[in-house]
């Protein structure tokens, strides 16, 4: 793995105009807005964006998030999924994907139920003896054009676009980038969100995304 930053969209914007995002539940800049609506998602996106001089707004693994609270499969009473497991990269619609480190295609799907990720790639990478994963969600429909199951990306190539909030499935336009160490016989699709009770679980199977980018800030 690289010891420098890895970019993750289009080479062309600088890493120095990524700027953190806070969308947790503690941040008292959105507890007035309704944050599950990609609209006002985008809106508040926006206003960071403008008062970093930003072009991408980036963030949130291990977030306790509202963003789900209107999407049925992650609002369990008793065990809501709240939680976020990737980080998730903030940016318009058909900018370019990159890939991080050279990969093959492990599995790629349309994830089309509300709240999901939309269009989805899963790349499997090896690192001598060691295998993992990476997911990238909410893409554009075309990302999934000519793909197959063992299609090499090498390392600084360009996998895929974004998709629009029409497309990946009502979330302002972003990626949502995640590593996995075990797919658990999942295709296309792994849970990009946990409960408190299924937490300790999914952090030790999905790492900190910045161990492989290492975005500064």
């Amino acid at each position: 793995m690289s010891e420098y930053p890895v970019p993750i969209l289009d080479n062309a914007i600088p890493i120095n105009a990524y700027v953190p995002i806070d969308l947790s539940v503690s941040n008292p800049e959105i507890k007035e807005r309704n944050i599950a609506d990609p609209a006002d998602c985008q809106a508040y996106i926006d206003t960071v964006l403008m008062a970093e001089k930003g072009r991408v707004a980036y963030g949130g693994y291990l977030e306790k998030r509202n963003l789900y609270v209107n999407k049925h499969n992650f609002s369990d009473k008793t065990s809501p999924r709240n939680i976020h497991l990737g980080m998730d990269f903030w940016c318009e619609a058909g900018t370019k994907v990159i890939t991080p480190m050279d990969g093959v295609v492990h599995s790629y799907k349309n994830n089309t139920t509300l709240g999901d990720y939309g269009p989805t790639i899963v790349l499997e990478h090896r690192l001598e003896s060691y295998t993992f994963h990476t997911l990238y969600g909410h893409l554009s429909v075309e990302s999934l054009d000519e793909l197959y199951i063992g299609k090499k990306f090498k390392a600084g190539s360009t996998l895929a676009r974004l998709g629009a909030p029409s497309i990946n499935v009502n979330y302002a336009s972003h990626l949502h980038f995640q590593i996995i160490r075990d797919m658990e016989s999942n295709f296309g699709d792994y849970p990009g969100v946990c409960s408190n009770e299924t937490f300790d679980f999914y952090l030790k199977n999905c790492p900190d995304p910045d161990i492989l980018l290492k975005i500064p800030g």
